[in-house]
């Protein structure tokens, strides 16, 4: 997820993978579908595919969410800028708009007869409409509407302000699937584990519910408790969880020097704020510390920021550098590149990646690679890769709208394929990551004996 900052009037995405939050928000009901352990794992064994004949059920999958009072785009890159068009939403370059008067018979039947009637509000069907109108453009996941108070949350994001269990979530397959919990919430104190899929909340089967459905039962305030059952794919065993939720404030960089080493570990949680100052803060730290070397955490990280990034890319790479390629409708490129006045660390460097490395993760990461800056270690990254734009509507709801996609440097498209690591390392099981807050408390030798094999494999190539 990566978000650009420029006219502070609003934001930008580009996204493949999103942390969002609309509790408001709607979406078009699932097919009806039972829960088992056999379909789950075969399901998600098969690829997902998005061409026309698709496309009503990609509109049913939704997007990636984070199971917070928010849910931010970690599907991409956000850009914290706001689009502003003269031209209105509803007139086309040809000058053809939308059939209002269709519009309103269609409002008129189902108020008339639809069963249930206080569902049928005005407002719910206005924002439906809005919603489908995105959202059948098959751009699942990415492109979408979002309400008012979709938007306010959605900008919480880059505060570092949150209140829930602190999870990603996405639509995988037909399931509510973790991508990943967040650093010191309560899913990552549960034990919630990327893959994890949501089959009850509070005793409620949440088979055929839409990804909305099962983040608002799951939401709340900070202080009650949530009751979740998972479905483990690699166990094949449900795990049910009791979570308290809380107010959870990222610290997006930490870091430590590795016990009985000369390594610092640097993690970046999030790319929210002032996450390239703390960086660059981090690292001097370091090495002021004496760190011949760093490890360059960017595991579980949705994204956040682009210009961020291009900051965070510059504590490494040399001013002027090229860091991602941005591609409009029409092919033509346009390059963000390192400021002039960067002054990168020459410290040796390896960089872990999994699965839950998204967007603004994979620009930075993509970056360095191209590079051959740093040699990255773990397992390959999500795969986003569009650039979501903010279009804010008079009602204070907005429009994020795919307008481009990114590249690396080198020209490799990310979206859908994610970056490949150097050295594949892939943790099997319920392996918890060693990360800075928590390597403070190890022994040399405790480290030297972790499941964590991604970090012990880049202590490695850094000690020679």
């Amino acid at each position: 997820m990566l978000y650009v900052n420029k006219d502070r009037g609003g934001v930008t995405y580009p996204n493949s993978f999103c942390l969002l939050t609309d509790p408001l928000f709607i979406a078009l009901p699932a097919p009806d579908f039972v829960v088992d352990s056999k379909k789950v794992l075969q399901l998600m064994q098969e690829p997902t595919s998005f061409d026309s004949r698709e496309r009503t059920s990609a509109m049913l999958k939704g997007a990636l969410l984070a199971i917070l009072l928010v849910m931010f785009f970690i599907s991409g890159i956000m850009f914290d800028q706001m689009v502003v068009r003269g031209t209105s939403l509803f007139s086309r370059g040809d000058g053809e708009g939308l059939n209002e008067t269709l519009l309103e018979e269609a409002r008129g039947v189902i108020q008339n007869n639809f069963v249930d009637q206080e569902a049928a509000t005005t407002d719910v069907l206005q924002n439906g409409a809005l919603a489908g109108m995105v959202e059948i453009l098959g751009d699942t996941g990415h492109s979408r509407f979002m309400t008012p108070a979709m938007v306010e949350e959605q900008h919480n994001y880059t505060a570092g302000e949150f209140e829930g269990i602190g999870a990603y979530v996405e639509m995988r397959n037909g399931f509510t699937t973790v991508v990943s919990p967040i650093d010191n919430s309560p899913a990552q104190a549960a034990g919630v584990q990327p893959g994890f899929i949501v089959l009850e909340v509070d005793g409620e089967d949440m088979s055929g519910k839409t990804l909305q459905e099962v983040v608002d039962r799951i939401l709340g305030p900070a202080g009650t408790e949530v009751t979740i059952t998972f479905f483990n794919p690699e166990t094949s065993e449900n795990v049910t969880m009791t979570i308290k939720r809380a107010r959870i404030e990222l610290e997006n960089v930490t870091w430590t020097m590795l016990p009985g080493t000369t390594v610092a570990q640097i993690r970046i949680a999030g790319f929210s704020k002032d996450v390239g100052k703390d960086l660059q803060a981090a690292i001097a730290a370091a090495e002021a510390e004496g760190a011949t070397g760093i490890i360059f955490d960017l595991r579980n990280n949705p994204g956040g920021l682009l210009d961020e990034a291009v900051k965070v890319a510059g504590q490494f790479l040399p001013a002027d550098s090229v860091v991602v390629l941005r591609q409009d409708a029409q092919g033509d490129v346009k390059e963000e590149r390192v400021p002039d006045d960067a002054t990168p660390t020459t410290l040796p460097v390896v960089v872990l990646i999994n699965e839950g490395s998204a967007s603004a993760s994979e620009i930075v990461s993509g970056a360095l690679q191209d590079a051959g800056r740093a040699t990255l270690v773990g397992e390959t990254t999500f795969g986003t890769g569009t650039v979501l734009n903010e279009f804010p509507l008079s009602d204070g709801s907005a429009i994020l709208l795919a307008t481009e996609q990114w590249l690396t440097p080198d020209g490799r498209v990310i979206w859908r394929q994610g970056v490949v690591p150097d050295e594949a390392v892939e943790l099997t099981g319920q392996v918890r990551l060693v990360v800075p807050d928590t390597a403070r408390d190890l022994s040399a030798e405790s480290l030297r004996q972790t499941d964590d094999l991604q970090l012990l494999r880049a202590l490695e190539l850094l000690e020679g």
